[in-house]
């Protein structure tokens, strides 16, 4: 299983290498500042609005942050299920 970090993570890396703080970008994405310190502090996930945003002030793509987002869940549900859901789910080929 590949680990991966909450997308906060990578934002927060974006805006120290910019020298913003999350304010300043929650203004020039018009979001709520809060917005952006809960995505930073792994408190809340990248919605597809956001990814938006994101990739349009930092001149990347939507499907970035979104990427993002979907491998933290994924991971984070395997961590949590993964056990039991192959211990009920039989391969195809198996059953």
């Amino acid at each position: 299983m590949i680990i991966a970090s909450h997308p906060g993570e990578t934002l927060k890396d974006e805006l120290e290498a910019r020298s913003l703080s999350a304010n300043q970008l929650a203004l020039a994405l018009r979001v709520p500042s809060g917005r952006i310190t809960e995505i930073i502090n792994g408190k809340r996930a990248i919605t597809p609005d956001t990814a938006l945003r994101l990739a349009r002030f930092f001149g990347n793509d939507g499907q970035f942050w979104l990427n993002l987002q979907t491998q933290y869940d994924l991971y984070m549900t395997e961590k949590q299920f993964g056990q039991r859901i192959a211990a009920e789910v039989q391969p195809a080929d198996a059953a």
